[in-house]
């Protein structure tokens, strides 16, 4: 017999219905399909790992299993935006933003496709499953493809508000999503826009830019810091493509320094996106770029490797006073 799995254990699969975290993706697009809006939904044999299974139940002539074929799955999602449908397709980040990147540039970026493309346990959050399964790259190959919004929601509810939002976009969007367990930032019925950042304040002495898991632990540190009488804020920046330039330099002209936070590379992802805000504006401030270091992640649970790469509220503490006092 199979031990029990802890309710904070690395395994995320939950065939009850239990893990409330897996019911955001499938509650965001009931709503649409309930506002009329004409939304088809499906994923490469993961419905049980993104909570598709309940938008199944209930619409079972709206959802397509296309089984172990992202490649395909894209293509054909790209073909049904054609006849006036919207689709949502959904895969580990790892292989939607790295498997069925071509398929993306070419039959829906390029075309100009209001396909929504899904990618869940982003970063580190596959754990044990290793590096074929980690995704720290796909923020940066997604940005680099024309025409393609980019959102990074901190939690459920956020990521619910965007869906909503979603149905008033033209451009195709990847959304790039955890893995059901996040800790939430939002309440239901928060609010999300494209091009806008949600400002948690900025600090006289340092502001923190975050997007997806990281928001929650960027907001524990800054918290932490101001208690020990430092000046910080945290900008989420759920908006990766387009961004929120106006949130970007008004923090650089208040804080001292900014830091970046992302469950990526450092190189290609959000950090790099701030710079290049801020260098296009020739903005001299002091920039902190923190996240994965241009390495293949190591394998361990999730919450290992968080603690690892300082990526929880304690780690992003640390890394935090350590670029105050430099």
């Amino acid at each position: 017999m199979n031990a029990p799995k802890s309710p904070n254990s690395w395994q995320y699969r939950d065939l009850n219905g239990k893990n409330p975290g897996l019911d955001h993706l499938s509650n965001g697009l009931l709503d649409l399909v309930k506002a009329g809006h004409n939304v088809v939904a499906g994923s490469a044999d993961l419905q049980y790992s993104n909570g598709l299974n309940r938008f199944a139940a209930v619409h079972p002539d709206r959802y397509i299993s296309f089984g172990i074929s992202e490649q395909n799955m894209v293509s054909v999602a790209a073909g049904i935006a054609t006849t006036g449908v919207t689709p949502f397709v959904a895969t580990f980040a790892s292989f939607m933003g790295l498997l069925t990147c071509e398929q993306i540039r070419m039959d829906i970026a390029y075309s100009k496709q209001p396909v929504r493309l899904v990618g869940h346990h982003t970063g580190i959050s596959m754990g044990f499953y290793g590096s074929s399964h980690h995704a720290t790259e796909d923020i940066g190959t997604m940005r680099s493809i024309a025409g393609l919004t980019i959102v990074s929601p901190s939690d459920g509810h956020q990521l619910e508000a965007a869906i909503q939002a979603s149905a008033y976009w033209d451009q195709p969007i990847y959304f790039r999503i955890g893995r059901g367990r996040d800790a939430e930032v939002y309440t239901k019925g928060t609010t999300f826009s494209f091009g806008k950042a949600d400002v948690h304040g900025i600090g006289e002495e340092l502001t923190i830019i975050a997007c997806g898991i990281t928001v929650h632990g960027a907001l524990e540190a800054a918290n932490a810091l101001t208690k020990a009488g430092h000046s910080v804020g945290v900008i989420d920046m759920a908006s990766i493509k387009p961004i929120d330039r106006d949130a970007i330099l008004q923090a650089a002209s208040r804080s001292s320094k900014l830091m970046t936070v992302e469950e990526h590379n450092v190189l290609g992802g959000l950090g790099a996106a701030v710079s290049e805000v801020l260098t296009d504006e020739g903005i001299g401030v002091k920039l902190k770029r923190h996240g994965i270091y241009d390495e293949y992640s190591l394998i361990a649970p999730p919450a290992h490797l968080y603690a690892h790469y300082k990526l929880d509220g304690a780690g992003i503490r640390e890394v935090a006073e350590a670029f105050l006092r430099g």
